[in-house]
C-alpha cells in the first residue's frame, strides 16, 4: 500500500521544518511578509500549521480534534481583498523552502506538495471581502497524491 503524504514527507516534525522555512522564506520577502507583519498571529501559529498540513495529508486528525474546523481557518484568512501577488509570492516561498526543509529528494513529493500548498491558498482566498462569508461546520479539506479528496 502507498504511504500517505504525511507519511512520506516524514510526518509531523517534517511539516514542522516546512513551516519554519517557509515562513523564513516569506519574512524574507517584501511582499509575502505582509501576513505576518501585524499582531494577532497565534503565538503557536507554526505548530497549528503543521497540525493543519498534517491533517491534510493524511495524517492525525489532531487539528479538527482540538483547534478548528475548516471554517475557523478560513475565517481568519477571509476579508483582506484580494490578493494575488501576495498569493503568488506565497507559493514561491513555498516551494523554495520543499528545499530548505531537509524533507526526502522525491521529485513527486515535492510536485505533489507544491500542488497542494497552491490548491490550498485558493481556498483560503476564497472569500476576499468577510469572514461572514464563510459557511459554517466546512470539514478540513484532504488531499492525496492524486489531488484533493472528495467524501
Amino acid at each position: 500500500m502507498e504511504p500517505t503524504i504525511y507519511e512520506a514527507v516524514g510526518g509531523y516534525d517534517a511539516l514542522v521544518r516546512l513551516a519554519h522555512a517557509w515562513h523564513q522564506r516569506c519574512l524574507a520577502d517584501p511582499v509575502a511578509s505582509h501576513p505576518f507583519g501585524h499582531p494577532g498571529q497565534h503565538p503557536d501559529h507554526l505548530a497549528r500549521l503543521a497540525t493543519y498540513w498534517a491533517e491534510a495529508l493524511g495524517g492525525p486528525a489532531d487539528y479538527s480534534a482540538a483547534m478548528g474546523d475548516e471554517s475557523h481557518v478560513e475565517r481568519l484568512h477571509a476579508g483582506n481583498g484580494e490578493h494575488h501577488d501576495l498569493d503568488e509570492r506565497a507559493i514561491a516561498c513555498f516551494e523554495a523552502a520543499l528545499g530548505d526543509a531537509d524533507l526526502p529528494d522525491d521529485p513527486r513529493l515535492h510536485a505533489t506538495l507544491a500542488a497542494y500548498f497552491r490548491w490550498g491558498t485558493g481556498l483560503m482566498a476564497r472569500h476576499p471581502d468577510s469572514p461572514d462569508d464563510v459557511p459554517a461546520g466546512l470539514a478540513l479539506p484532504h488531499w492525496s497524491w492524486d489531488g484533493p479528496v472528495t467524501t
